[in-house]
C-alpha cells in the first residue's frame, strides 16, 4: 500500500492557488500507481502539519509542487512535517520514519531534468513554427533573494535550451532578482521572442505582474519600435500547468531514497478512525454545518439548514471532487481557505458511495474526522500557541512579539467565526462530534490563516486590504 502526498502552495486569498495541484492529483489518482493520491498546503487545508494524519498507507512519498528549490522546500515543508531536516535535500531525497509512517520526501518537481521539455512543449503550443533563425526564448523565473538555489533551475534550462540550438538566442530572467523581466527590450535582438514563465500555477504574477512589467496585451504582443527593431513576443501558459507534470512528478515519487523496497500496511490508527466515523455515518448523522444522510446504501451530504429542501431545488455532484468544488466558497463567492468557518453554502447535496465518502468529508472537512477521533479517545496533544510561534521564521518570526492582548484580539475575529475549539489556547472540549454533539471539533494548533493575521497585527496593517503575493 501506498501514499502519495502533493504538497502546494496555497493561498488565503485567491481560490485558483491551489487549482493546479487539484488538477495532477486527480490526474495521478486517475492512473491508479498509488492506492491514494492527498494533497497538503502551506496556506490552506490540509495544512502542513496536518497532512500526514490523512494518509492511509504506513508508506509515504511526498513531493513539493514547487517550481524550484529555496526557502519552502528546504526550510517551511520539511519544518511543518516534522522531517528534522533544514537545507539543501540531496538528489534522491530524504527518508524518516515519523509516526509508524516511513516518509520520503523528494526535490520539488520543477528540477527534474525532463522539465526542459515541458518548456519547450509550452513554447511550441504559444508558437508552433519558432525556429533557430529568428526566435529568442526568455525562460522567466520568479526570483528571490531569500535562497541562492532558487534561480539555478532557471539557469540551468535556460543553458540546456541554449545549447539545443533551436533558438536564436536563449535568456534567463527575473520578476525579483536581476537581470529583470523589465529590461527584455535591451537584452533580446530576435524579432520573435517567446516568453514562458517557470511558474508552478496560473495567478497573480503571470497574469498581472508578468504581463505589466513587459507591457503585454495579450497572448501576442507586437513592439514596432523597440530598440532592436520590430519584435512580437508570443506569451505562453507557466509550465507548471501543463498535464506533462503529472509523468514528472511520478519520476520523482519512484526516484525517491528507498523506492526500490516500497510497500507499507494500512495505519492501524487511520482505519480505525474511518470505521468508527462510517458507523456513525450509516446511522445518519451531523457534522459541523453538514448532515449526512444514508439511503439505499449511498451517502447524501447537504447542509442541515437545507435539510428538507427538494433535491430538485439543490445543485447536486456525485463524485467528492465536485463537492469540493461546490463547498471551496462561501456564498458571496469568497475563497474559503479555513472549512470549518462557520460560512459553508447552502443550496447543494453531495450523493457519494461509501467508498468515496471519506475523500468528500476530507474535502468539506479536511483532518476533522482525524482530529476528531483522537480527541475522542484523548490521544490528542494541543500545541500551545507559544510553542507555535516560536516554530515561525522568515516574515512571520514576528508572530514571536506578538502580546496575549493581541493575540487575542486576532481571536475574536478569527476564531469565534470557526466551528472548532481552541485547545491550543487552553479552551475545554468535553465530547466530540464522535460522541454526537455535531459542532464539537477541536483545534489544537492554531492554523497558518489565523498566524498570518497574527502577523498583521503586530505589524499594525490587519484590516487593510490585502494585495500581492502571500508568502
Amino acid at each position: 500500500m501506498r501514499s502519495l502526498v502533493l504538497i502546494g502552495h496555497g493561498s488565503h486569498l485567491n481560490g485558483e492557488s491551489a487549482g493546479a495541484v487539484y488538477r495532477y492529483a486527480e490526474l495521478l489518482r486517475e492512473r491508479g500507481l498509488y492506492d491514494e493520491v492527498v494533497e497538503g498546503y502551506w496556506k490552506e487545508e490540509p495544512s502542513l502539519r496536518q497532512v500526514l494524519k490523512t494518509t492511509r498507507s504506513t508508506d509515504v512519498t511526498v513531493i513539493p509542487m514547487f517550481i524550484s528549490e529555496g526557502y519552502f522546500t528546504e526550510t517551511v515543508i520539511p519544518r511543518e512535517l516534522g522531517l528534522g531536516h533544514q537545507g539543501p535535500v540531496p538528489p534522491e531525497g530524504i527518508a524518516r520514519v515519523l509516526g509508524g509512517r516511513t516518509v520520503r520526501y523528494t526535490l520539488p518537481y520543477g528540477v527534474h531534468p525532463s522539465m526542459n521539455e515541458v518548456i519547450l512543449a509550452r513554447a511550441r503550443e504559444v508558437l508552433p513554427d519558432l525556429s533557430a533563425a529568428d526566435t529568442a526564448l526568455i525562460v522567466l523565473g520568479h526570483g528571490t533573494t531569500r535562497n541562492e538555489n532558487s534561480n539555478r533551475v532557471i539557469y540551468r534550462n535556460a543553458e540546456l535550451l541554449r545549447n539545443s540550438g533551436q533558438f536564436a538566442e536563449v535568456h534567463a530572467l527575473f520578476l525579483d532578482e536581476d537581470p529583470k523581466v523589465g529590461t527584455w527590450p535591451e537584452v533580446v535582438q530576435a524579432p520573435r521572442v517567446v516568453v514562458v514563465p517557470f511558474f508552478a500555477s496560473e495567478g497573480w504574477h503571470t497574469l498581472e505582474t508578468i504581463p505589466e512589467d513587459m507591457g503585454l496585451t495579450g497572448t501576442v504582443t507586437c513592439f514596432p519600435e523597440n530598440p532592436h527593431g520590430p519584435q512580437t513576443v508570443y506569451y505562453a501558459k507557466p509550465v507548471g500547468t501543463h498535464p506533462a507534470v503529472a509523468d514528472v512528478v511520478l519520476h520523482l515519487a519512484e526516484e525517491a531514497r528507498g523506492a526500490q523496497g516500497r510497500g507499507g500496511d494500512e495505519d492501524r490508527a487511520h482505519a480505525e478512525t474511518w470505521n468508527a466515523f462510517l458507523n456513525l455515518a450509516r446511522e445518519g448523522m451531523r457534522l459541523g454545518e453538514a448532515l449526512i444522510t444514508p439511503h439505499a446504501g449511498m451517502f447524501e451530504l447537504r447542509h442541515a439548514l437545507d435539510e428538507g429542501r427538494p433535491a430538485d431545488d439543490l445543485t447536486t455532484v456525485v463524485t467528492p471532487e465536485g463537492l469540493r468544488d461546490l463547498t471551496r466558497r462561501d456564498e458571496g463567492g469568497h475563497h474559503r481557505p479555513v472549512h470549518t468557518f462557520r460560512n459553508l453554502p447552502r443550496g447543494w447535496r453531495a450523493v457519494l458511495s461509501e467508498a468515496d465518502l471519506p475523500r468528500g468529508v476530507h474535502n468539506l472537512y479536511p483532518t476533522v474526522v482525524e482530529e476528531g477521533y483522537a480527541h475522542h479517545r484523548h490521544t490528542l496533544r494541543p500545541t500551545p500557541w507559544p510553542t507555535t510561534a516560536r516554530r515561525q521564521t522568515g516574515i512571520y518570526a514576528k508572530v514571536q512579539r506578538a502580546t496575549p492582548e493581541q493575540v487575542e484580539a486576532v481571536a475574536r475575529d478569527v476564531c469565534s467565526g470557526c466551528l472548532k475549539t481552541r485547545l491550543w489556547a487552553g479552551e475545554k472540549l468535553g465530547r466530540t462530534f464522535f460522541a454526537g454533539v455535531p459542532g464539537a471539533i477541536p483545534c489544537p494548533e492554531a492554523c497558518t490563516y489565523f498566524i498570518a493575521e497574527v502577523r498583521e497585527e503586530v505589524s499594525g496593517k490587519r484590516g487593510q486590504a490585502a494585495q500581492g503575493h502571500e508568502d
